[in-house]
């Protein structure tokens, strides 16, 4: 097989770059009518009969005929077997990565997760409560890839901020359960776990079943119809984010090796054919040496025609006329991950405004942040960095407002609510602050 990539060469002094650039960053993160139909049916079904609908499509979608619900499900000492039946150099990276995440996440709960009051001259207190979430659900991707990581990734900001209950769900098609996997969720702390993925493991979630309890919020990324079904269940339960296709964009000086830039833009090309690899230098000779090392390095990938696919069809080799330009243009994408590969990347690091995470360095792989760094993996895409966050403890927890009002308090706010609660036209709302008034 004589494969090929070429992302696409694009100039910012070309008078077509900005239809071109438009053209190769278009995505439409809606899915298409039949996927839409699909999803709703499976989604209706799920939430009429319960535990026996998962079980046919679990049957039709991942190849796996159970007989019933319990054995779809993952006891806790086969999450632990399965962690102990690892070589010992895979425990250890697991149970490494699992301390670093909760490092990090702990840090994260300290600065932002704490309930606050303050009381006014009057004696009226005001503040936020801040309570964990009662159960979540995490969806765990499975079928090209299996990712452990993910489950790291989601539940362990879950178990740091307190969550009562952490259900995972995790496809395996034909029956083949990754180890890994099975092994992280007994790290992070899963409190149960079924073999089941696609829309109907998402209905499940937000409606309940016979055996799968209903959750609060559901969180992790998945395919077309996993995007779909989070989207149509989101007010029955919480979501995290509508995930799109994996992106990365690489800021290069020139100074980095370019085979280390090739491969970084093939971390994320293997995730799957419409992921985005973008690399924007103000090096014309650089771009130019990193097209051979990908025209190099490609043919002895596993996952080549992945990657071939997806930087033929979206990926793109960007010449700047500027570092300072490259960092407007990222600011334009808000890219997923964001990778800083100069001398000085702190220089470039205040113009930076909008992305899911921020690599600094040459030695900063995007991979590195995927796996062990510590903040977590779940990113913003297709541009939503410009509004949204990663995933965190902040996203297991909600805030209840507090308010006592004190006796001399509801002198004046009374008179005020009086007020307006009677422009509003509404009397009773009038009537119950007046009551309170001396």
């Amino acid at each position: 097989m004589n494969l090929k990539a070429s992302p696409a060469r694009l100039s910012t002094a070309s008078a077509s770059f900005e239809a071109d650039f438009k053209a190769r960053l278009h995505w439409s993160a809606e899915a298409d009518a039949a996927i839409e139909q699909v999803v709703a049916d499976i989604l209706a079904d799920v939430q009429r009969r319960g535990d026996a609908a998962v079980l046919e499509y679990t049957r039709r979608f991942d190849r796996l005929d159970a007989t019933g619900m319990e054995a779809l499900e993952l006891k806790a000492d086969e999450l632990r077997a399965a962690f102990d039946a690892l070589p010992a150099a895979q425990r250890e990276a697991l149970e490494a990565a699992a301390r670093r995440v909760r490092s990090y996440h702990e840090a994260q709960k300290k600065a932002n997760g704490k309930s606050w009051s303050y009381r006014d001259a009057d004696g009226t207190l005001l503040g936020q409560k801040v309570t964990p979430l009662d159960r979540v659900g995490i969806y765990v991707p499975g079928g090209k890839a299996a990712y452990p990581s993910s489950v790291l990734m989601n539940a362990i900001p879950a178990h740091v901020a307190g969550v009562g209950e952490i259900i995972m769900v995790v496809p395996t098609p034909g029956g083949e359960k990754n180890p890994l996997v099975l092994a992280a969720a007994h790290v992070a702390g899963v409190t149960r776990a079924f073999t089941i993925g696609g829309a109907q493991a998402v209905a499940a979630l937000a409606y309940g079943t016979q055996t799968i309890p209903k959750v609060d919020k559901i969180t992790g990324p998945g395919n077309a119809y996993v995007a779909s079904a989070k989207k149509r269940v989101f007010g029955t339960v919480g979501i995290d984010m509508i995930a799109g296709p994996s992106e990365i964009l690489v800021l290069a000086d020139g100074s980095t090796p370019a085979d280390w830039v090739a491969m970084d833009l093939f971390s994320q090309a293997e995730h799957d054919e419409l992921a985005q690899s973008i690399l924007l230098s103000p090096d014309a000779a650089y771009i130019d040496r990193v097209q051979h090392e990908i025209d190099r390095l490609l043919p002895s990938m596993p996952r080549a025609a992945i990657i071939a696919a997806s930087l033929n069809g979206r990926g793109a080799l960007i010449h700047t006329r500027s570092m300072e330009e490259a960092c407007e243009i990222s600011n334009r994408i808000a890219p997923e991950h964001l990778e800083v590969s100069s001398r000085d990347p702190q220089r470039w690091e205040p113009l930076l405004k909008h992305a899911g995470a921020i690599f600094l360095g040459a030695y900063t792989s995007e991979s590195l942040g995927d796996y062990c760094a510590g903040p977590n993996h779940v990113l913003p895409t297709s541009g939503t960095a410009r509004f949204s966050s990663p995933l965190g403890v902040y996203d297991f927890q909600k805030r209840s407002s507090l308010i006592e009002v004190s006796e001399e308090g509801a002198q004046a706010l009374g008179r005020i609510a009086v007020t307006l609660a009677e422009g509003e036209g509404l009397p009773a709302h009038a009537e119950a602050a007046r009551l309170r008034l001396r």
